[in-house]
């Protein structure tokens, strides 16, 4: 099999996944590089790259796409990193900034505002430098590493995991590993055992890694914030968001 195009999100939440992979087998097979979740579905999209770990909004726009994991970014809840920050209550706010970085939190956020708030703010995609906006009226959705610098300076952060678990009563898929083709059955199971070790290794990984702030809990995120296995409920909760986009969805190969 010859070397894999695989873009993956640079973000905090994916270095146990990512550790798994480069001590593995697997990594001389990867020609791997890193992007925010907007770049890494578009490049996906493009036919630039074979499998991506890419936003789950991306798939009602691949002519063919495959979940090949058992393993994604998810969320039972909280998760810390994907917030809307605002100095009002929500019901309050009359312009929304909505993260250049984002596919997924995006779409999770215009549903939400339109089904769970039932507000009419105006959404305004950001630029960089959109965090210094925040003021009065205008809130942001910001999401990534960048949303944790923020989350003790604002009044009002509303958790996207949170909200859609208060909406629906589901956990939330906010990226999977998606190919654009079948891969040989062997590769996935290798694939997937990869992932699993890198798991496994979050203890001594969090040795490697400096917290982005002081008083950040590392062990919390990656162990309570952040919810890696793409389990039948998570399947479900995927299913429902992407109906919940109200967009046509394309035949997935052994389903969601």
């Amino acid at each position: 099999m010859k070397q894999l195009k695989v873009t993956a999100v640079s973000y905090l939440n994916t270095k146990p996944l990512l550790y798994g992979l480069l001590h593995s087998d697997l990594q001389a097979e990867l020609d791997l590089e890193l992007n925010i979740p907007s770049v890494c579905a578009q490049k996906l999209k493009d036919g630039e790259v074979d499998l991506g770990l890419v936003p789950v909004a991306i798939i009602p726009e691949l002519a063919n796409p495959h979940i090949i994991s058992d393993y994604c970014i998810g969320t039972v809840g909280a998760v810390q990193t994907v917030c809307i920050f605002s100095e009002v209550p929500i019901e309050e706010v009359k312009t929304l900034y909505l993260d250049y970085h984002s596919r997924t939190s995006v779409e999770l956020t215009k549903i939400l505002v339109r089904e769970h708030w039932k507000t009419h703010p105006r959404f305004v995609p950001a630029e960089p430098g959109f965090e210094a906006k925040i003021e009065g009226t205008t809130a942001a959705l910001v999401i990534g590493d960048r949303a944790i610098d923020l989350l003790p300076q604002y009044p009002f952060c509303y958790d996207l995991g949170a909200e859609w678990e208060n909406y629906t009563g589901l956990p939330f898929v906010f990226a999977a590993w998606i190919s654009n083709r079948p891969l040989p059955t062997e590769f996935i199971q290798r694939f997937n055992a990869a992932l699993a070790e890198g798991l496994r290794h979050i203890p001594q990984l969090m040795l490697l890694l400096p917290p982005p702030r002081p008083d950040f809990d590392l062990e919390d995120y990656f162990t309570n914030a952040i919810s890696y296995e793409l389990d039948q409920l998570k399947r479900q909760a995927l299913s429902r968001f992407l109906r919940e986009m109200n967009v046509p969805l394309p035949q997935m190969q052994g389903g969601i």
